[in-house]
């Protein structure tokens, strides 16, 4: 079974900075190749949203949602299968519960559990 493990939320006020960090553990051949990892986040009563992540396809792209760039940078290590969203200058409107996401070489998807990320002075 693949999982992936999300740590780092928490409570912090505008202007603060949060480090995400999602492991992945399982069939190592999941990891191997993937077409995507990265992060999403939602808040209630939306659909989940793509912050941050890495495709692979076309010799690989990072991604950034508008509304964070300059502000959050996603950063990896294969060898871990891990990834990391270091969040800067939050500001209110990024409180969600942030996903870490997998599309594996197969096009199989997983998504860790959420850490809940909540920016309020």
């Amino acid at each position: 079974q693949v999982q992936l493990v999300e740590s780092g939320g928490g409570l912090t006020q505008p202007g603060g900075s949060l480090r995400l960090t999602c492991v992945g553990s399982g069939n190592t051949f999941t990891f191997k190749g993937y077409n995507f990892m990265g992060w999403y986040r939602q808040t209630p009563g939306n659909e989940r949203e793509l912050v941050a992540g890495f495709f692979t396809a076309n010799g690989g792209t990072t991604h950034y949602a508008d509304s964070i760039k300059g502000r959050f940078t996603v950063s990896r290590d294969g060898a871990r299968n891990t990834i990391w969203l270091q969040m800067d200058n939050l500001k209110s409107e990024d409180t969600a519960v942030y996903f870490c996401h997998l599309i594996s070489a197969n096009k199989r998807e997983f998504w860790g559990r959420g850490t809940q990320v909540t920016v309020s002075s």
